[in-house]
C-alpha cells in the first residue's frame, strides 16, 4: 500500500491534532479517522470524516412520526422498523466520507452507485504512478458458464502464472509508453492525451461521500458474494466500519438487507398454496424456471 508523504503528514496531523467538537461522535469512529486499511495489493480506503450516529436517525425518524412511535419502541426496535418497512429518509441524515484508492476499473463499476459526491485524481494534472493490481492466483479464473459477468474456477498454477506474467507486462509496457509520451524531450504529449495509454488495472484515487441510506444500498449490492471479488473486498471492510459506526443500523441492516430474501407477489402466492397442502411444480406456479430456483435456493438456504 503506497501513501505519498504528503498524504502521511495529512493523516499524522489529524492524529496528533484533535479537534474539540459539540456536535455527536462515535469513539469507535474516532479511532478509526485517518487510518488507511490495506486492501488487494496496492489499495486502500480510510473514513476521512463522518456526520451523525444511530440516534440521528431515531432523531429524525421521531420528527417525522410524532410522539406514538416513542412509546412504542426503543430505539433499536425503531431502527429495525425503519428498514423493515424501507423508510429510507431517517437514514440520509448521517453521512460519511472516504479517501479511497482502488483500480480504474473498479473505480468504473463503483461509480455506477451515482448518490455520491465524489472528486477523483486528476491524470489531466498530475502523473499516475507505477502501480497496477494483479491478483492472487486464486482469483485468475475462467468465464462462467451460467453467468456471463462472473468468474468460475481458478486455473491451473501454471496457466495462472502465464496470465499474470501476460497483466504485469502489459501494464509495464504501457507504463513505458506513457512515461515516454510525457517525455519533454521526447514527445512532451498532453497529459489528459498520454493517459489514455494505460491499462484498467492502473490504480488510481478519489473522495467519496455518501449518505447512510445510499451507503447501504451500496453495500447490499457490493458486499453480495455475487459482486466482483475486486470491489466486494472493499464493501466487506466497510461493513465493519458501518457496525463501528452505527451500531444498531448495521444489525438491522444484516437482518433484513443483506440476510434476507424479497418474495415476488407470485412467490408469494406459491408459498401460500404449499401452506394450504396443495402439490405446487415450476410448471404450475406462474413463476419462470429462473423464478422457482431462485425462490428454492432462498428457502434452502443455498
Amino acid at each position: 500500500m503506497a501513501l505519498t508523504s504528503e498524504q502521511r503528514a495529512e493523516i499524522e496531523s489529524l492524529r496528533l491534532e484533535p479537534k474539540l467538537t459539540s456536535r455527536p461522535t462515535v469513539p469507535a469512529m474516532e479511532e478509526l479517522l485517518a487510518k488507511p486499511i490495506e486492501v488487494l495489493d496496492h489499495g486502500f480506503l480510510r473514513v476521512v470524516d463522518y456526520m451523525g450516529d444511530d440516534s440521528a436517525v431515531v432523531q429524525a425518524a421521531r420528527v417525522s412520526y410524532g410522539r406514538g412511535t416513542r412509546k412504542t419502541s426503543e430505539d433499536a426496535g425503531l431502527i429495525r422498523y425503519l428498514m423493515r418497512h424501507r423508510h429510507s429518509t431517517p437514514f440520509e441524515m448521517c453521512e460519511i466520507k472516504f479517501h479511497v484508492k482502488l483500480p480504474v476499473f473498479v473505480a468504473r463499476q463503483w461509480i455506477r452507485h451515482r448518490m455520491a459526491s465524489v472528486n477523483e485524481y486528476s491524470a489531466r494534472y498530475s502523473i499516475l504512478d507505477r502501480e497496477f493490481y494483479l491478483p492472487n492466483l486464486e482469483q485468475v479464473a475462467s468465464q462462467s458458464s451460467s453467468n456471463r459477468q462472473g468468474r468460475s474456477d481458478a486455473l491451473d498454477a501454471d496457466k495462472a502464472h502465464e496470465v499474470l506474467n501476460l497483466l504485469r507486462s502489459d501494464a509495464s509496457r504501457c507504463y513505458d509508453h506513457y512515461e515516454e509520451l510525457l517525455d519533454e524531450e521526447r514527445y512532451g504529449l498532453a497529459r489528459e492525451l498520454a493517459r489514455m495509454n494505460l491499462t484498467l488495472n492502473t490504480y488510481t484515487q478519489w473522495y467519496w461521500k455518501i449518505d447512510l441510506h445510499n451507503f447501504m444500498h451500496f453495500l447490499a449490492l457490493r458486499a453480495d458474494p455475487h459482486a466482483q471479488y475486486e470491489i466486494r473486498v472493499y464493501a466487506e471492510k466497510m461493513l465493519d466500519i458501518l457496525r463501528a459506526w452505527v451500531p444498531q443500523t448495521e444489525a438491522a441492516f444484516r437482518e433484513y438487507r443483506l440476510g434476507a430474501f424479497t418474495f415476488s407477489a407470485g412467490m408469494l402466492r406459491v408459498l401460500q398454496r404449499q401452506l394450504a397442502g396443495e402439490n405446487v411444480i415450476q410448471e404450475t406456479s406462474g413463476l419462470t424456471k429462473r423464478e422457482w430456483s431462485e425462490m428454492h435456493a432462498a428457502l434452502q438456504g443455498a
